[in-house]
């Protein structure tokens, strides 16, 4: 790949996460520009595949957060049209969007998990629900879809609200503690980076508000902390099978044990996100990250042959 190569900057899209997608693939945006990349930007929407055409994009840069483009859509549409991109698979990114199957996959991993039920539109409160418990729709993201219950009544109130997001709900045990985040690029585990949101609950509010949440990196921890999260954090990375730059949050209990919450397959991507800011207490800058996983595209995809035809 050569900087002449037509660079599509996937962003927008058609989820509740728009706003944040676009911030997103603005930053990308500039930063392959100002790295010399022949790149344009791209708002996704259901005419995905005439913008591609019609602007002669080579190589995808996705930018996309959330439904229809975190979730192994977009990537299975460009690997149809034979578009190398960044990041994970159709597959490990439909994996790990979903919060249920995420935690299915890595549950002999020997990651430290909240216990959890799984309830179905339909279904009774299963029994054995200890409050506070956390109520959170499988694909939902920037904490979008998540409630905290302080008991049966509020868990009845929230279930009526999210079972409008989805057939089903994860009820995960509440765990108190402090918030932290582990980005994972081409499998190196970054420095830790610790969220602490000033309303005590890194909510939508809190998390896209400038001012409301501080990021402490490297965090403040026990270096065998740390370290334990970071080697979770890589072991969930490899166990998916992604690729690219993932990012794990995680809740340190009061016994000093991280655990794991979720995986993010496109975290967000401008200089003062997490994964932005991980990468930089490593000595890796933003446009350097950008551009890094640019060239991280699996350019053999162009070259492969199209399905035979059958007569």
């Amino acid at each position: 790949m050569d900087k002449t190569t037509r660079i599509g900057v996937l962003m927008g899209g058609m989820s509740t996460e728009r706003p944040i997608s676009m911030k997103s693939g603005k930053a990308v945006l500039a930063a392959l520009q100002a790295r010399g990349w022949n790149a344009v930007g791209v708002d996704m929407g259901p005419d995905l595949a005439e913008l591609l055409k019609a602007e002669a994009i080579e190589v995808a840069w996705i930018a996309l957060h959330g439904q229809f483009g975190e979730d192994g859509c977009v990537q299975g549409l460009l690997e149809i049209l034979r578009i190398p991109y960044t990041g994970s698979g159709p597959s490990a990114s439909s994996f790990a969007m979903d919060k249920i199957t995420t935690k299915r996959l890595l549950a002999d991993s020997g990651i430290p998990m909240p216990s959890d039920h799984t309830w179905r539109v339909g279904d009774s409160i299963p029994a054995g629900i200890s409050y506070p418990v956390v109520a959170k729709t499988p694909e939902g993201g920037s904490t979008l879809g998540i409630q905290i219950c302080s008991d049966r009544h509020e868990l009845t109130e929230a279930l009526d609200e999210l079972q409008h997001m989805g057939q089903e709900v994860l009820l995960e045990d509440f765990v108190e503690g402090r918030e932290i985040t582990v980005a994972v690029l081409d499998g190196l585990s970054l420095p830790v980076v610790e969220i602490v949101p000033d309303s005590g609950f890194f909510d939508f509010k809190s998390k896209y508000t400038e001012g409301m949440t501080r990021y402490l990196v490297p965090a403040p921890l026990d270096a065998s902390i740390a370290q334990a999260a970071q080697k979770y954090a890589g072991i969930a990375y490899e166990r998916m099978g992604l690729k690219g730059i993932s990012r794990a949050d995680f809740i340190v209990d009061s016994e000093g044990v991280p655990r794991f919450l979720e995986i993010n397959t496109i975290p967000g991507m401008t200089a003062t996100s997490l994964s932005p800011m991980a990468a930089a207490e490593h000595g890796i800058p933003f446009e350097e990250l950008v551009e890094r996983l640019l060239l991280s595209a699996d350019l053999e995809l162009k070259n492969l042959s199209g399905v035979a035809k059958t007569s």
